[in-house]
């Protein structure tokens, strides 16, 4: 069973597209470690793609949407406060939509999916070490080869101090990471359990592999201290019991969770009794009891309410990508790369009719997903379980960006597109599948 799955996984079923599916593949494996070589060759594979499948790839009304979306992007930036800087900002977004339109016609059937989850789940595993590494051996590093090529970042003790980063660039940005690996290695891990239970597969060997590193990759998480991380990583587990019917994990992870946060938010009385049992490392973190001292500057709320005051002064164009920093440093004293809320960010920057529409794009996506795991008649279980996690993967990464904001990190935001380009390409060839036999047809 796992040789078949893997033959069908490392063969595309369009032999024109074997190449940059081929591409894809290596770049997957390089580019945790070194972006840069991971990023050429993703690139490479979607121009390719692009090239091949023009036809298809024109006649998708998503990629339409995109492409008005780099206009519309691309007229903000004319009216920005700081148009350098927002030209500049435009590269977090446009090239995207390119390999998105390329990436989503090259991802045709759940074993590609499969492939992709196995090759960032074993890839995570490094990352994971030097972070522990990081945290309690003090390891630190600042090695980099022909600038970009290979850059790698250790501080020691973590960035922020005492909070496990690894060789991204911040805490936070690891736990994003972090959680959306530990999503896929329990969605593959409950697919090996499947197929052990039914005999279809006898080797324990990739169970056992999935759930050492769901274990380490779950330790780094906590370590990470990222709230944010920390209740995507809850709501990953309660989505998984549902789907699985499992009533009492359900009530078993709602138990804990609401013990967390009765300990950090109810009134003191309340709080005394259950901060007896659940240590503070979780309560005091969630209710910033562990930065009494942090400027009011650095809450998410003050962040957000500034963003929403530039919304409503500039509503149609916003004030230009990447001029948020410039603008909240001129209010408050303090430099801060982002207002910590994607949406709010973006209707900051670029402007209530551009953030809708982008929205719309992702939403649709996410309809149109969610729609056809409900509707469509998979092989097999396992396919279908597979779906489900990277649904659920994507409502986790969207989830993240309501208080942070992951595309100003370049392994976050091509884990992103990477996600939605799979996602929509298996939408589209589903729908086409049924197309084709319908009795109209």
């Amino acid at each position: 069973m796992l040789g078949a799955s893997l033959r069908q996984a490392v063969y595309h079923p369009n032999t024109a597209l074997q190449l940059p599916w081929n591409l894809t593949q290596v770049g997957l494996v390089l580019f945790p470690l070194s972006p840069f070589l991971g990023a050429v060759l993703i690139v490479l594979a979607s121009l390719i793609t692009l090239a091949r499948q023009w036809g298809k790839v024109i006649r998708r009304p998503i990629n339409w949407g995109f492409a008005l979306l780099a206009v519309l992007l691309t007229i903000t930036a004319g009216f920005a406060e700081d148009k350098t800087l927002a030209y500049v900002g435009l590269f977090n977004f446009v090239p995207y939509f390119l390999v998105f339109a390329g990436l989503s016609a090259l991802f045709q059937k759940i074993a590609q999916l499969r492939q992709m989850a196995w090759i960032l789940v074993i890839a995570s595993v490094p990352i994971t070490i030097l972070g522990l590494g990081q945290l309690f051996l003090g390891w630190s590093l600042n090695l980099t080869f022909l600038w970009v090529v290979l850059e790698w970042t250790i501080a020691p003790g973590g960035e922020p101090p005492g909070r496990m980063s690894s060789i991204l660039m911040h805490a936070n940005t690891l736990g994003t990471y972090l959680v959306i690996l530990f999503t896929f290695g329990l969605g593959l891990g409950l697919e090996q359990w499947q197929l052990i239970k039914q005999g279809i597969q006898r080797s324990k060997a990739p169970l056992i592999f999935l759930t050492i590193t769901g274990i380490i990759n779950f330790i780094a998480l906590i370590f990470t201290n990222s709230r944010n991380a920390w209740a995507i990583a809850i709501f990953v587990c309660l989505a998984y019991a549902l789907y699985q019917g499992w009533r009492i994990l359900v009530a078993g992870v709602s138990a804990i969770a609401t013990c967390i946060l009765l300990a950090a938010f109810a009134p003191s009385p309340f709080a005394q009794f259950f901060r007896r049992f659940v240590p503070a490392f979780f309560w005091a973190r969630l209710n910033d009891d562990m930065y009494p001292d942090r400027p009011v500057a650095l809450m998410r709320k003050t962040q957000w309410g500034f963003a929403w005051s530039l919304t409503q002064q500039h509503p149609w164009t916003g004030w230009g990508l990447r001029n948020f920093t410039g603008l909240y440093q001129a209010k408050t004293q303090i430099s801060l790369g982002h207002p910590h809320n994607l949406f709010l960010m973006l209707t900051a920057e670029t402007g209530i009719p551009s953030t809708l529409l982008f929205c719309g794009l992702i939403g649709w996506i996410l309809y149109a997903s969610v729609k056809l795991l409900r509707e469509a008649k998979f092989p097999n279980s396992e396919d279908k379980l597979l779906f489900f996690t990277y649904i659920i993967a994507l409502f986790g990464w969207l989830l993240s960006n309501t208080v942070d904001v992951t595309l100003y990190d370049f392994r976050l935001n091509t884990l992103s597109w990477l996600m939605l380009s799979a996602v929509c390409g298996l939408v589209y060839r589903y729908n086409q599948d049924n197309k084709s036999k319908s009795p109209e047809n």
